[in-house]
C-alpha cells in the first residue's frame, strides 16, 4: 500500500500536538456511508461471556476454568451432532446437557442449585465496553441491525436487557425459529428472510472461526470479530476481513 509521505507527516504532527489534518479535517466532517445495507450479528461480538467463567471460577475455585472450557466444546458439540441426528432441542437444553457432562467428567460435585446458577447466567450477560459506541456508529449511517444466534430467544432478550440495548436491533432472531443451529444453511437463512435483502447486501458479523466460515460459505460477506486471535478454521471458506475489535468492524463496514 503506497503511503504519501506529506500525509504521513500531517499525521505525525496532529498525534503530537492534538491538532488533525486538513485530510482529516474533510474526512471527519462528512458523514459515514455504509458498504452493507444490513449487518447481522452473531450473539458473543455484542455479549461478554466472561462473567461465566468467573462465575464457575468461584463456585470451582481451581477447576472453574477447565469446566467453561469443556463446557463450552459440548455446547457446540452437541447442537451440531443433534442437528445431525435430527433431534433438536433448544441452546438451554443443550446447555445443560453439555454442562453436567463437563461436571461429570471432570468430577466435580454439580448440585441442581450450582447447575442453574451457571444456566442462569447465559440469560443476563452485559456487553462488550466497545458494543454501544460500534452499534451506534452504524445506526446513526442508517445500517439496519439484528442478531442472528444459536442462543435461545430468552437468552437473547435477557442479555439485551442487561446490556441496555432494547430498541438498537430491528431483529432478534433464534435459530431456535429453525429448529436448527449454525451452521446449517437453514439458519443463517434467517436473516435473508428477516431483511429481505440478498446476501451480498448483510455482512455477517461472526465471533467464532467455525461461525465465519459457515456463514462466508452460506454466501454471506463476513467479517471476524476475533477477538481470541485464533487462527482461521480450515474448512474451506473465510472472511472477508477480521479485526479484534468492534471498532475494526466499523472501520471496515463504514466508508
Amino acid at each position: 500500500m503506497h503511503i504519501d509521505r506529506r500525509q504521513l507527516i500531517q499525521g505525525s504532527l496532529a498525534s503530537m500536538t492534538g491538532l488533525r489534518s486538513p485530510e482529516q479535517s474533510r474526512r471527519s466532517s462528512r458523514p459515514a456511508t455504509a458498504r452493507f445495507k444490513a449487518l447481522a450479528f452473531d450473539a458473543f461480538p455484542i455479549f461478554d461471556p466472561r462473567p461465566i467463567d468467573a462465575l464457575a471460577e468461584t463456585l470451582f475455585p481451581g477447576n472453574g476454568t477447565r469446566l467453561v472450557e469443556l463446557w463450552r466444546n459440548r455446547q457446540f458439540e452437541y447442537s451440531w451432532l443433534r442437528t445431525a441426528s435430527g433431534q433438536y432441542v433448544d441452546f438451554m437444553k443443550v446447555s445443560e446437557e453439555a454442562l453436567v457432562f463437563a461436571g461429570n467428567a471432570l468430577k466435580l460435585q454439580l448440585s441442581g442449585e450450582t447447575r442453574d446458577q451457571l444456566l442462569r447466567a447465559y440469560l443476563a450477560l452485559g456487553a462488550w465496553p466497545d458494543a454501544k459506541p460500534a452499534l451506534q456508529a452504524l445506526r446513526s449511517a442508517g445500517v439496519r441491525l439484528a442478531l442472528l444466534s444459536n442462543l435461545t430467544p430468552d437468552m437473547l432478550k435477557g442479555s439485551i436487557a442487561t446490556s441496555g440495548l432494547d430498541g438498537v436491533f430491528e431483529h432478534v432472531l433464534s435459530t431456535d425459529r429453525a429448529k436448527t443451529y449454525k451452521p446449517s444453511p437453514d439458519a443463517y437463512r434467517l436473516g435473508v428472510n428477516a431483511f429481505g435483502l440478498a446476501k451480498s447486501q448483510i455482512l455477517f458479523v461472526a465471533f467464532a472461526g467455525w461461525d465465519a466460515a459457515g456463514a462466508k460459505a452460506f454466501g454471506y460477506p463476513t467479517f471476524w470479530v476475533n477477538r481470541l486471535g485464533l487462527p482461521s478454521e480450515e474448512l474451506g471458506s473465510k472472511a472477508d476481513a477480521e479485526g479484534k475489535s468492534l471498532a475494526e468492524l466499523t472501520a471496515y463496514a463504514l466508508d
